[in-house]
């Protein structure tokens, strides 16, 4: 099979002058390298498209690809992860991961948690700033988390996140709302353990790799799985295998949501506990990080022993199913 691969690389956004805040959600030129070996590895054909507009010019030209392998971020809008998988759509190409339906939702922050609460998941009680008036009209109790409402890999995150009290929430609400020119999501601070679930797969077939347990170290910023912590997780962050009770009950929310969201092929649900030790579901990541030592589904994969290429390996799988039925 000939296999395209559309992505976001950061080294040449910088290049055009964007900044690394507006980047961090872009690749690393050795992810690229990692897949499209792993690819190869595994009997694949491949050809490097690169960002939508390339596709688009591909699509033109007449160039067409039996799958695309697609992880690219999109650049701008709240469905800008849905812009590649909806080109090509439009064309009857396949491509890995979640459907531009579900890729327009999921970056929303609020509109996922408001799918995932309707399927019976639980999820912190929310509210959406859009400007900062609406901070008055927020009655959820102290302490709440604010974070910009279409972003990913902690961007807009820091340590300011968790909000004390109404002064403090107000001048959140406008830095982000100024940087980032979007709404902001405000949610009811959870003080529990915190995990991410790994998942491939879809629907009923949807198994859990395994469940890691994000522990924060000394040096990190406190209380916030931030863009910093992320960015510098190898010496900031430790991440555990649970092993209990609290870990299987994350298992069972992150599952309940995958399939409520109708996720596909792989990707990553981010949930914590309260204090009675309840998880709920925060956020999904249906495009997720693949950098084979760096992003957390292949670190999650590589603590319960899948290997990258056994990772590639399952969601090409999946991804094939769905071109050639058995």
């Amino acid at each position: 099979m000939n296999i395209g691969l559309t992505y976001d690389l950061r080294e040449d956004y910088l290049a055009e002058g964007f900044s690394e805040d507006a980047v961090a959600e872009f690749d690393r030129s050795d992810t690229l390298d990692a897949i499209e070996g792993t690819l190869r590895e595994l009997g694949y054909t491949t050809d490097r498209i690169g960002h939508v507009k390339k596709l688009a010019g591909r699509l033109v030209k007449g160039d067409r690809w039996d799958i695309v392998f697609n992880i690219a971020e999109g650049v701008s809008g709240f469905a800008r992860e849905a812009q590649i998988p909806a080109l090509l759509d439009a064309y009857n190409i396949p491509c890995t991961f979640s459907d531009a339906r579900v890729l327009a939702l999921t970056l929303h922050k609020g509109m996922t948690k408001r799918v995932v609460r309707d399927a019976g998941v639980r999820t912190p009680d929310f509210a959406e700033v859009k400007m900062l008036e609406d901070v008055g009209d927020i009655r959820l109790p102290f302490p709440l988390f604010a974070k910009p409402i279409a972003e990913g890999t902690g961007k807009g995150i820091t340590a300011a996140s968790k909000i004390r009290d109404r002064s403090e929430l107000a001048s959140v609400c406008s830095r982000l709302l100024e940087q980032y020119q979007q709404p902001v999501l405000v949610e009811e601070y959870l003080p529990g353990r915190e995990f991410t679930v790994g998942i491939t797969g879809e629907g009923r077939e949807a198994v859990s790799v395994g469940v890691m347990e994000v522990i924060l170290l000394d040096k990190a910023e406190k209380g916030v799985y931030s863009y910093h912590n992320k960015e510098k997780c190898e010496e900031l962050v430790e991440y555990r295998k649970p092993g209990d009770a609290l870990g299987k009950k994350a298992e069972a929310v992150a599952l309940a949501a995958w399939r409520a969201l109708d996720c596909r092929d792989a990707g990553r649900i981010d949930v914590r506990a309260d204090n009675n030790g309840e998880v709920h579901f925060l956020e999904v990541n249906p495009l997720a990080g693949l950098h084979p030592e760096h992003s957390d589904l292949p670190i999650i994969c590589t603590l319960y022993g899948i290997s990258f290429l056994e990772l590639i390996r399952r969601i090409m799988t999946h991804a094939v199913k769905r071109v050639r039925p058995v």
